[in-house]
C-alpha cells in the first residue's frame, strides 16, 4: 500500500510518532494509501529547516528562486497525466476536470509568481524638496500554509508559490483527506533540486498539524482557505500572536439571472457554475435568483440539462460528475437535503446517494441536486452546502434580487447575467461579495486580488497582494 510521507528539509520522511492515517479513494470507497500521522514535534522539526534554509533562500534573489520555481513547474507539466490522475482517484473528481483545470492552474501559479517577482518595484514618494521616501519589502520569514480538499495542487500552490517567490521559506498542511499530489510535488522538488529546508510538507490532521503550525512563534504569517469555523479558530489563536491572517473560507454564492441575459450561454455556464468539481468549490454558485420573466423558461431547460449529466466513473471520459470527497460529507449534504425538505424545499430532480455498478458500488456519488420552493432565509439558503445542490428562486425587480444575493452571512463570489451595460456595473457595485463575474464564471486573472468579505474571509490573495502579504513593509526616509 502506498505511503504519503512528509517532505521536511529536503527529503521524505514518516512522522515522528509512527502513526499512519488511511486516505480513502472516493469513486471505490476504499482505503488506497496510508498517510502520516503528523503532529507537533514533525512541525518543529519543518520550522527548524525552514528557519536554517531562509538566509540562503533570500540570498538566491528574485531571478534564483524564479528559476528554482520554474524547474519545478517544468516537472509538474511533464508529468500532468500522472498528477492529473492521482488528484482525481484522491479526490473523487473526473480525471478530465484535473486534467484541464486543476493541473494546469496549479502549473500556471508556480510560472505566474516565480516571474511576477522579478517584475515586482518598490514605491518611492519625493516629498518637495526635504526628502525621498522608498518602500523596502523584506520576506515576512517562515510563511503557514494550510490548504483543503476541494481542489488539493490548484490552492496549495496559489499558497506557497507566492511565499516562496517572495522569499519565505514554508511550513504547510495539506488536507489530510487529499494528500497525494502534494507528495509528488515534493518528489519532483528533489528531482529539480530545490533547496532542502524552503518547501516543507507535513501531513496530517487540523487539531494536530493545523493548530501547531498556526500557534508556532516563528511563523509569522498564516494563509489559510477552509471552513469559516476553522477559520474562526486560527483568528482567535493567532490573534493574540500578532500574526499576519489571509483567511480565505465559505461561500454561499448566487447567480442574479436576468430576463434580458444570452439566454443560451447563460443556461450552459449556470450547470456548469452549480456542478463543476460536484459542487465541491467555494466558488460555485448554489442560489440561483431568476427573474420571473424567463424563470418558468430556465426552470425547464435547466432541469432537462441536469438530468442529463452523467454521474459516473471519474477515470472515464464523458463523465460530468464523479464521487464526493468522502463518506462523512456525503451524510453532510444530505443532511442538508433532508431539511431542505422540512423546510418546504421542493426536490425537482436528484437527492439522493446513486449506488454504482462494482468495482464503484461502495464509492459516495450523489445525484445532481435542484430545490424549489424555499425563502431566502431559510437555512437551505444561508448555510453552505458544499454539494450538488442548488436552490433556484423567482425575483421581480433588481433591488429584490439584490437584497436576496446579499442575505447570507457569505460574501465570496456572485454571478450576474444581464446584457445591460449600466446594469452590469450599477448590480456589481451593490453586490456585496469579494469577486464578481458578469456573464461568466472562474475566468481568473493572477494579477488581480481574490478573497471574500463577511465570513467569507478576510485578505487578499493574488497577484501583488498575494506577495505582499508574505513581505513586511519598511519605510526608509532620506533627507535630501
Amino acid at each position: 500500500m502506498d505511503k504519503v510521507l512528509n517532505y521536511i528539509n529536503g527529503s521524505l520522511r514518516p512522522a515522528q510518532g509512527g502513526g499512519w492515517l488511511d486516505n480513502y479513494a472516493p469513486a471505490q470507497g476504499i482505503v488506497y494509501a496510508q498517510i502520516a500521522d503528523s503532529g507537533g514535534e514533525d512541525v518543529e522539526l519543518a520550522v527548524q529547516a525552514a528557519r536554517a534554509a531562509l538566509p540562503g533562500w533570500i540570498a538566491l534573489g528574485r531571478q534564483g528562486r524564479h528559476d528554482a520555481l520554474m524547474r519545478v513547474a517544468a516537472l509538474v507539466e511533464r508529468d500532468l497525466e500522472l498528477f492529473a490522475k492521482a488528484e482525481s482517484r484522491d479526490n473523487g473528481k473526473p480525471v478530465a476536470l484535473a486534467r484541464r483545470v486543476d493541473i494546469p492552474r496549479a502549473i500556471a501559479n508556480l510560472r505566474f509568481f516565480a516571474t511576477a517577482i522579478l517584475h515586482w518595484g518598490s514605491e518611492a514618494h519625493l516629498t518637495d524638496d526635504v526628502a525621498v521616501n522608498y518602500t523596502d519589502r523584506q520576506p515576512a520569514g517562515i510563511a503557514g500554509c494550510i490548504s483543503p480538499w476541494n481542489l488539493p495542487l490548484y490552492l496549495f500552490t496559489w499558497k506557497i508559490a507566492p511565499a516562496l517567490a517572495a522569499g519565505c521559506t514554508v511550513v504547510s498542511k495539506p488536507s489530510e483527506i487529499t494528500p497525494y499530489t502534494t507528495m509528488m510535488l515534493a518528489e519532483r522538488c528533489m528531482e529539480a533540486g530545490f533547496p532542502a529546508g524552503v518547501l516543507n510538507i507535513v501531513q496530517g490532521t487540523g487539531p494536530k498539524v493545523g493548530a501547531a503550525i498556526t500557534a508556532h512563534p516563528e511563523i509569522p504569517a498564516i494563509s489559510f482557505t477552509g471552513g469559516t469555523a476553522t477559520g474562526a479558530r486560527i483568528a482567535a489563536v493567532a490573534a493574540p500572536l500578532f500574526k499576519k491572517l489571509s483567511l480565505e473560507l465559505g461561500g454561499k454564492n448566487a447567480v442574479l439571472v436576468f430576463a434580458d441575459c444570452n439566454f443560451d450561454a447563460m443556461l450552459k455556464e449556470t450547470v456548469r457554475s452549480s456542478f463543476s468539481n460536484q459542487g465541491q468549490i467555494c466558488l460555485c454558485g448554489s442560489r440561483i435568483l431568476v427573474e420571473r420573466p424567463v424563470y418558468a423558461k430556465f426552470k425547464a431547460a435547466f432541469l432537462e440539462r441536469v438530468k442529463a449529466l452523467h454521474v459516473g466513473d471519474p477515470a472515464k471520459e464523458g463523465t460530468d460528475i464523479g464521487a464526493l470527497v468522502s463518506e462523512q460529507h456525503l451524510q453532510k449534504v444530505l443532511g442538508h437535503i433532508a431539511l431542505a425538505k422540512e423546510e418546504g424545499g421542493t426536490i425537482l430532480c436528484g437527492g439522493e446517494q446513486m449506488v454504482m455498478d462494482k468495482p464503484l458500488d461502495k464509492g459516495w456519488y450523489l445525484a445532481p441536486t435542484v430545490i424549489e420552493g424555499l425563502g431566502p432565509k431559510c437555512r437551505t439558503n444561508q448555510e453552505e452546502i458544499f454539494g450538488p445542490v442548488v436552490t433556484i428562486q423567482p425575483f421581480d425587480t433588481e433591488a429584490e434580487a439584490i437584497e436576496a444575493a446579499n442575505g447570507t452571512p457569505y460574501g465570496l463570489a456572485s454571478i450576474l447575467w444581464t446584457t445591460d451595460g449600466t446594469r452590469m456595473h450599477r448590480v456589481a457595485h451593490l453586490l456585496k461579495s469579494g469577486i464578481v463575474w458578469v456573464n461568466c464564471w472562474m475566468l481568473r486573472d493572477l494579477r488581480t486580488p481574490f478573497g471574500g468579505m463577511k465570513q467569507s474571509g478576510v485578505g487578499r490573495e493574488g497577484g501583488v497582494e498575494a506577495l505582499r502579504f508574505f513581505t513586511e513593509a519598511k519605510n526608509v526616509c532620506i533627507k535630501l
